[in-house]
């Protein structure tokens, strides 16, 4: 436990609380409150005494709307693949858990969202990482490095697309050769699907579940935290192979035992009822999105590539060698909190993550700060 990095995140979050000065782009999170239907939904489970254990996959009628959710949007699905979890984050942990062994090589395109990055390093596993090549046009992979990692033997691939912090996707031509090495050679694809409805690309991101057969090595894991504005309330799920959901059961009874019954019933109205919200989520960000790229353009010594998803922009300062200390005194000296590219890996030091899910407003002064700052 003590050889895995704590998160640069949290630790710069902790230099600016309790001021009421500072401007945070650096948690991953909608400034909108969850919708009033949503949490309707959960303050009626709540008075109707849905107050005790359950099922430990979760209730039946969430994980029907589940199925029928993720057979509109990708493939035919039942409720035996779907397993509804504490949070996104807890559904790649128990992913995890099922399938890596102390010892086992697995392989993370990066940069990553940090959580994923240390979670099969709790499990004992060697991780490798192939990092994604920058320029201004965009962030691109090189499939061919990939690929020569992915040797015979190698337990799984972590891969997350849309990409958190860097706002790249994988296209469809990716994903299939991707899909046809690891199952030629037996390897897990472990898709982190959080952002597949934050995708800027017209409709649903390339997901691996439309690609697959049904005894595909794939498992997707998701979230409701970004799409419908629900981080708070820690509710994921994950679509897996019909054979894996008695042991997925046993794991969660021994994690977590079962989800509150209220917040799955959040998450029924959500999934249900909100696609008007994720319509006005998207267009929103797609609007921070372009008024901050361009904002950025204008300042010296940044590079910066139009994210195609994600709530985030990456950008590359030029000169910066320590994002962490950089990021540091930008919330001492001038009340401006980003998230340092060093929280993401090696691959991301000189960069800095922002996130634009916020008002215009709010981020012109953020910009003007980080203009002053620079």
């Amino acid at each position: 436990m003590r050889s895995l990095a704590a998160s640069k995140i949290r630790e710069l979050y902790n230099e600016g609380l309790g001021r009421r000065d500072v401007l945070g782009f650096w948690v991953g999170e909608p400034d909108e409150p969850t919708p009033q239907f949503i949490r309707q939904a959960a303050t009626e489970s709540i008075a109707a005494g849905e107050l005790f254990y359950t099922h430990n996959l979760g209730i039946a009628p969430l994980r029907d709307a589940l199925a029928a959710y993720t057979t509109r949007l990708h493939r035919p699905t039942t409720n035996e693949q779907i397993a509804v979890t504490s949070a996104g984050v807890n559904a790649l942990m128990l992913a995890s858990q099922l399938l890596v062994d102390p010892g086992d090589r697995v392989v993370e395109v990066v940069p990553l969202w940090p959580n994923l990055q240390e979670i099969p390093k709790i499990l004992g596993a060697e991780v490798l990482t192939v990092a994604l090549e920058f320029s201004a046009q965009g962030w691109t992979l090189d499939m061919g490095r990939l690929l020569a990692a992915l040797t015979p033997g190698t337990r799984a691939l972590y891969l997350n697309s849309p990409n958190n912090p860097t706002g790249w996707t994988i296209s469809r031509a990716e994903q299939k050769t991707l899909l046809e090495h690891c199952r030629r050679h037996g390897i897990w694809i472990f898709a982190d699907d959080a952002y597949e409805r934050l995708y800027f690309g017209g409709g649903v991101a390339p997901s691996f579940l439309e690609l697959m057969d049904d005894d595909d090595r794939v498992i997707s894991t998701n979230t409701f935290s970004k799409a419908w504005l629900m981080t708070g309330w820690r509710l994921g799920w994950l679509v897996v192979p019909p054979s894996l959901v008695a042991d997925l059961g046993k794991l969660i009874e021994y994690n977590t035992s079962c989800t509150p019954v209220f917040v799955q019933r959040a998450g029924i109205a959500a999934v249900t009822q909100g696609e008007p919200v994720i319509a006005h989520t998207l267009e929103r960000l797609r609007r921070a999105r372009d008024f901050l790229v361009a904002e950025l353009r204008k300042l010296p010594k940044i590079e910066v590539a139009l994210p195609s998803g994600t709530m985030y922009v990456f950008f590359r300062i030029d000169g910066m060698a320590d994002s962490l200390a950089f990021c540091k005194e930008l919330v001492r000296r001038h009340g401006l909190g980003l998230a340092p590219g060093a929280a993401f890996g090696p691959a991301g030091e000189g960069y800095v993550r922002w996130c634009f899910a916020a008002e215009p407003e709010k981020l012109a002064d953020g910009v003007s700060r980080l203009r002053r700052a620079l």
